[in-house]
């Protein structure tokens, strides 16, 4: 996944998770909020304030992508490892705000893509435009399954 993806996706599911959706911990949350601190000190131009009105919106996390790619963001190692962290701990303590959004891959170009346990409720895996020179390997998706499963396999 590209790094501004991940990004746009840690935010969708902090806050995802910290919507009244699901019980989540302090740290979860406080993780997330550190991430959106840190995009609105080094990058005030970008808001998440529309994703997390609607944060399985993946029209929204496209604005969010743009925007942190816009601003440069793609190099910036401290936001990348907030992104990372945040969505560590919400796969460890909110598996289920996981996995309603599974994968969802657009306009990605890669040497290789590898891909391995995902569960979904809905769909686990989409790629769209997809351009790899490399090796392309998909395995352990599970998908259209319920919440509750998802929570129990990770």
């Amino acid at each position: 996944m590209e790094p501004i993806s991940a990004v746009a996706l840690s935010l969708a599911l902090g806050a995802g998770a910290t919507a009244g959706q699901e019980v989540v911990s302090s740290l979860v949350k406080d993780a997330y909020s550190a991430l959106k601190d840190l995009i609105a000190r080094r990058y005030p131009q970008v808001s998440v304030q529309q994703l997390e009105q609607a944060p399985d919106s993946k029209s929204r996390r496209a604005v969010v992508e743009e925007d942190l790619t816009k601003a440069g963001a793609e190099q910036d190692t401290d936001l990348l490892a907030a992104a990372q962290k945040l969505a560590e701990l919400i796969r460890q303590q909110a598996p289920a705000v996981a996995a309603a959004i599974g994968v969802d891959l657009k306009d990605v170009e890669a040497a290789n893509l590898r891909l391995a346990d995902i569960a979904a409720s809905g769909t686990g895996v989409k790629l769209e435009k997809g351009k790899f020179s490399g090796d392309i390997e998909i395995r352990g998706v599970r998908a259209g399954i319920a919440s509750s499963d998802t929570a129990k396999s990770s």
